[in-house]
C-alpha cells in the first residue's frame, strides 16, 4: 500500500523540507512583489504631483484674464440717491452728481369700460410706435421698430386683448383695472420720453379710428381727437431721468444712466436736487492682489510637493519616491525656467516678476511683496496685466486687440495696407413717393444680411421724414430681423432714400422688392454688398471678417474706423501666467509628462504580472518535483528500515540458538 502522508515511512519532515526549499525557490517572486509595490508607490506619487499641478493651474485662471488687473470700483457718497458700477474703460476720477428727475413710463387707459373682462372688444391688429410728443405731434423713435400685435377671434375680449399684447413681448405691458364696478384696459410702455406710444389700429369692422365699436377703441394718436384716432387717455406722462454730472445735464430714458461718466453706470433711486453727492472711481487692487497671492501660494505648494517626492533624508536613509525621476526633474526645470526668464512688456521693455514684488527665495519658493505689487497696480494696471496674461496694445486708438493663439509671437506686429470694412446698402434712384395706398405700394419684400421678410406700411400721406421713420420702424420691428440681431438705418438726401445694414463685411447686404419698392427707392435703385476689412499683419495678408482682421499667426484685432493704409503696431506680450498655463496644460495632457510616466509605470506593472504568472507556474512544477523525489526517498527508506528490522530479528534468533 502506497504511503499517503509524506515522511511517515522514513520519519523525515518532508513538508518542512519542501517548504524551506520552496522559500528559496520563491525569492524571485518576492522580488517581483517588491518591485510592484515600488511601482504602485510611483503611481501614487504621480497622482499627487498631478493634483498639485492642477491646483497650481487653477490659480492661473484669473491671472490670464486682463480684467483681473484693470478692475475699478465706484464709491457713492449717498447710496440712497444712486449706486454706481464700472466697466473696463472707466478711469480713476471723482464727480459731483445731482439727480433732478427720475424716468417714468407712459400709461394709457381705455375710455370705454367693460362690465366683465370677457366682454367683446373686437378683432384686427394693433401697431405700436415708440417715440416722443411735441406740441401734440408724434416723432418716432428710430432706434425702436414698430411692433404689430394680431388680435384674433380667440382674443377679442378685454382679457383676450390684454393677453395678446402681453404674449407678444413687444415692450408694452397690458393690465385690467377694476374700479369696483367696471373694467378698463391699461397699457404701459417702457420708461423714457422717447418711448411714448402711438397706436394704429387695423379694425376688422373697416373703420380704424372711431370710438364707437371694434378694436379701434384702442387707437391712440396724440395729434388726433376722441372719436378720430385719440381714443385712449394718458394717465402717466413718459419722462426721462435728468441727472447733472459735474454741472453737465444728461437725459436718459431709464434710471440706468450709462456713459455720463465713461465706463460707469449710474443706477438712480431718488432725486437730490440742491444736494449733490460724490461718485468716486478708484482702482480695485484687491482682486488682483488676491490672485497674485494665491498664485505664489499654489506655486509654493507645488514646489513643496516636488521637494517631498524627490528628497533624500540622510539621517533616516529614506529617499523620496521620485528621487532621480526624470519626469519630476523635467517639471521642476521647466517651471523654474519660465519664471526665471525675462519677458517683454507692453512697452517693449524687458521685465521680470520681481518688478511687481514676486521673487524667488533661497529654498526655491516664491515670496510676495504686497506693497510693491499694490504700487505697481496703482501706477499701471494694464502693464501688470501684460506681465501675466497674453495681451495686445495697439498704437492706434481705433484698433482694438481681440485675441491671440499659442502661435502668436510676442513683439511688435505691424498693421499695414488697411482697407476699412463697409456696410451693405441700397441706394435710391428717385424721390420717394409720400402717399402709401393699400394694395398699391404698401408692401416691401426685404432681404437684409441674408434674412428675408416682408412688411406692410401704414396707409396714409407722409412727409419725407415721417415716411422714413415709418419704413425704418416697420423694418426694424420685424421679429425675423430683431431675433437675428439685424437692423437697418434709413437716410434721406433731397427726398431720395438710402437703406444701410447695420452690419459690416461681406455678410452685409440689402435688397428689396414688393409693390412699394419702386415708390420708395425708384426703378433704378442699386444694391451694394459690404466688404470685409483687409490688410496685412507683419507683412502677411490677414483674414477679414466684418471689422475683424486675423493674422496668419492668430493675432485678431478689430479696426472700427480711421484712415486706410498703415496703422502702426500692436505690441503683443505673453505673460508668465499665460506661458505657465500652456506649459502645465501640456504636462497634464494625454501625451504629456505625467501621462507618459504613468503609462510607463503601468506597462511595467503589467509586465511584472505576466512574469509573476510564469514564475508561479514554474514554482508549482518545482514543488511537485521535490515532493515526488522525497516521496520516493521516503518509500526507499521505509523499505530499508523494514529489511533492517527483519535482519535484526533473525540475527537475534540465531544468537539465542547458539547460546
Amino acid at each position: 500500500m502506497a504511503i499517503s502522508s509524506p515522511g511517515i515511512g522514513s520519519n523525515l519532515d518532508i513538508n518542512g523540507i519542501v517548504s524551506k526549499l520552496m522559500s528559496v525557490e520563491s525569492q524571485p517572486l518576492t522580488q517581483l512583489t517588491n518591485k510592484e509595490v515600488s511601482y504602485q508607490a510611483k503611481l501614487s506619487a504621480y497622482g499627487s504631483l498631478k493634483s498639485a499641478l492642477s491646483s497650481f493651474q487653477g490659480s492661473l485662471s484669473s491671472l490670464i484674464n486682463p480684467s483681473t488687473f484693470t478692475a475699478l470700483s465706484a464709491n457713492v457718497g449717498d447710496s440712497t440717491v444712486l449706486t454706481a458700477t464700472t466697466s473696463s474703460v472707466a478711469s480713476p476720477s471723482s464727480h459731483s452728481v445731482e439727480v433732478q428727475q427720475l424716468s417714468q413710463a407712459q400709461s394709457l387707459r381705455t375710455d370705454f369700460t367693460a362690465a366683465n373682462v370677457s366682454d367683446v372688444v373686437g378683432t384686427g391688429s394693433l401697431t405700436f410706435y415708440f417715440g416722443t410728443y411735441s406740441g401734440g405731434a408724434f416723432t418716432p423713435n428710430l432706434t425702436k421698430g414698430a411692433q404689430t400685435v394680431t388680435v384674433d377671434a380667440a382674443h377679442n375680449s378685454l382679457a383676450g386683448v390684454r393677453d395678446a399684447i402681453n404674449n407678444a413681448s413687444i415692450g408694452v405691458s397690458a393690465s385690467i383695472v377694476n374700479d369696483g364696478t367696471t373694467n378698463r384696459l391699461v397699457l404701459t410702455s417702457v420708461s423714457g420720453a422717447d418711448n411714448s406710444l402711438k397706436i394704429a389700429v387695423s379694425d376688422a369692422d373697416g373703420v380704424h379710428d372711431d370710438v364707437a365699436s371694434g378694436l379701434s377703441k384702442l387707437a391712440y394718436d396724440p395729434a388726433g381727437t376722441v372719436g378720430s384716432g385719440k381714443n385712449m387717455f394718458e394717465t402717466v406722462e413718459a419722462k426721462n431721468s435728468i441727472v447733472k454730472v459735474d454741472g453737465v445735464t444728461i437725459n436718459s430714458s431709464t434710471n440706468q444712466v450709462v456713459g455720463a461718466i465713461q465706463g460707469v453706470t449710474l443706477s438712480l433711486a431718488k432725486t437730490n436736487v440742491g444736494a449733490a453727492t460724490t461718485v468716486s472711481i478708484a482702482r480695485n487692487t484687491s482682486s488682483a492682489s488676491t490672485s497674485v497671492s494665491n498664485f505664489v501660494k499654489m506655486y509654493n505648494d507645488l514646489a513643496s510637493t516636488l521637494k517631498d517626492l524627490t528628497a533624500y533624508d540622510s539621517k533616516t536613509k529614506v529617499a523620496g519616491v521620485l528621487l532621480g525621476d526624470s519626469a519630476a526633474r523635467s517639471i521642476q526645470w521647466q517651471m523654474r525656467g519660465v519664471l526665471n526668464t525675462a519677458i517683454q512688456d507692453l512697452n517693449g521693455n524687458s521685465t521680470t516678476l520681481s518688478s511687481i514684488g514676486v521673487s524667488f527665495q533661497k529654498d526655491g519658493t516664491l515670496a510676495l511683496d504686497s506693497t510693491k505689487l499694490t504700487t505697481a497696480l496703482n501706477n499701471d494696471a494694464t502693464a501688470v496685466a501684460g506681465l501675466f496674461a497674453a495681451l495686445g496694445k495697439p498704437e492706434d486708438s481705433l484698433i482694438q486687440y481681440v485675441s491671440s493663439t499659442s502661435s502668436t509671437l510676442p513683439g511688435k506686429h505691424a498693421i499695414d495696407n488697411v482697407v476699412l470694412a463697409t456696410q451693405g446698402a441700397l441706394a435710391g434712384s428717385a424721390v420717394a413717393g409720400l402717399t402709401i395706398s393699400s394694395g398699391v405700394n404698401d408692401t416691401l419684400n426685404l432681404t437684409v444680411d441674408g434674412v428675408g421678410t416682408a412688411v406692410t406700411l401704414a396707409v396714409g400721406s407722409y412727409t419725407a421724414s415721417t415716411l422714413l421713420a415709418e419704413v425704418q420702424s416697420k423694418i426694424n420691428g420685424v421679429s425675423a430681423f430683431s431675433n437675428a440681431g439685424i437692423a437697418v438705418t434709413l437716410s434721406n438726401s433731397g427726398g431720395i432714400f438710402t437703406m444701410t445694414s447695420n452690419r459690416y463685411g461681406s455678410a452685409s447686404n440689402v435688397s428689396i422688392g414688393g409693390n412699394g419698392a419702386d415708390n420708395l427707392f425708384g426703378v433704378g435703385r442699386t444694391s451694394t454688398a459690404g466688404n470685409d476689412v483687409s490688410g496685412t499683419i507683419n507683412g502677411q495678408a490677414g483674414i477679414g471678417s466684418g471689422q475683424y482682421l486675423t493674422g496668419s499667426d492668430g493675432l485678431k484685432i478689430q479696426i472700427s474706423g480711421g484712415a486706410p493704409g498703415s496703422r502702426g503696431n500692436v505690441n503683443f506680450v505673453q505673460g508668465y501666467a499665460f506661458k505657465l498655463n500652456a506649459l502645465v496644460s501640456n504636462m497634464l495632457s494625454s501625451t504629456g509628462t505625467i501621462s507618459s510616466s504613468t503609462n510607463g509605470v503601468n506597462a511595467a506593472i503589467t509586465s511584472l504580472g505576466a512574469k509573476r504568472t510564469r514564475l508561479q507556474r514554474h514554482l508549482t512544477d518545482v514543488e511537485a518535483q521535490y515532493r515526488a523525489q522525497f516521496t520516493r526517498l521516503d518509500t526507499a527508506i521505509s523499505k530499508m528500515t523494514a529489511t533492517s528490522t527483519y535482519l535484526t530479528q533473525q540475527l537475534a534468533a540465531i544468537s539465542k540458538l547458539n547460546t
